[in-house]
């Protein structure tokens, strides 16, 4: 599958494994997207056998946390947290280390493998995984949701531990169940990119950036800072024609936007370079 025809699949039919993978093979062409399932089937294979459907989500975190960061070794990656390969899920299995988003991919995935229900959650400035009571199970009503830091040893988190990730991620805003939420699948795909779209950036790498921002755009297309963002970038590559219609699909999206004068006195100098490129 190419990543435009997954972009544009209905929200129920996205697949986060498969969005996670398919940014992978950018940096990896030809990954084995089969391969990269098996790892995932035979790292919960160990916990099959533990029961836990039915268990309380609290019990069936601490089950989780305990197998996949003390036994397997997955842990955060503290000291190399922008490094792109804690983005790319193959690397993420290989090195046993990523960043909070990926290794909720694994947290996820390893999950849902062994029948608990886990969604990823775009808390403010720190990715997290939420484990609930399966659908139907006669304890449900009684055992709430938990949520669970996949960065920090998959360590169960409490009011007190979010608001404290609330204030240092300075959302002045007080908890609430909104930010708990279940997150969309596109939006945890399209998290996964804005991340490499800031270390690309930093790194000054156009190259990259370009095909991330192509990803964000497809995924995502009312994203109308991304697409001045693209033409500016488009520009400084040397491609006029292409920054010139980025520029102006953002004034059909934003015609009252803050960069539509910045957009049109660029539509009118981008003209006039293309129009001397045909005389």
């Amino acid at each position: 599958m190419e990543f435009r025809d997954y972009a544009r699949s209905s929200d129920d039919r996205l697949d986060l494994l498969t969005g996670a993978l398919l940014i992978a093979r950018d940096a990896h062409p030809g990954l084995d997207f089969a391969y990269q399932r098996e790892r995932l089937d035979e790292l919960a294979d160990p916990l099959r056998q533990r029961g836990l459907v039915g268990l309380p989500p609290t019990v069936q975190a601490r089950l989780l946390s305990d197998y996949l960061y003390v036994v397997r070794g997955f842990h955060g990656a503290n000291a190399d947290y922008y490094d792109p390969r804690n983005s790319f899920l193959n690397e993420v299995l290989d090195r046993k280390t990523g960043i909070p988003i990926t290794l909720a991919v694994v947290y996820i995935e390893v999950a849902r493998r062994l029948g608990v229900v886990a969604h990823g959650v775009g808390f403010p400035g720190h990715f997290l995984v939420r484990l609930a009571a399966s659908p139907g199970d006669p304890s449900g009503e009684r055992n709430e949701p938990v949520i669970v830091d996949p960065f920090h040893n998959g360590r169960l988190l409490d009011e007190g531990a979010l608001s404290q990730l609330l204030r240092r991620a300075n959302v002045r805003a007080p908890l609430s169940s909104d930010m708990l939420e279940p997150a969309r699948t596109r939006h945890v795909v399209a998290r996964m990119l804005m991340n490499l779209r800031g270390i690309y950036t930093a790194r000054g790498d156009g190259p990259r950036l370009l095909l991330t921002l192509d990803r964000l755009i497809d995924l995502l297309p009312d994203l109308s800072s991304e697409l001045v963002e693209r033409a500016k970038l488009y520009e400084s590559l040397g491609a006029p024609a292409a920054a010139l219609a980025d520029y102006e699909r953002y004034l059909q999206v934003e015609p009252d936007g803050a960069e539509t004068a910045a957009a049109t006195q660029a539509i009118e100098r981008l003209e006039l370079v293309l129009h001397g490129q045909t005389n």
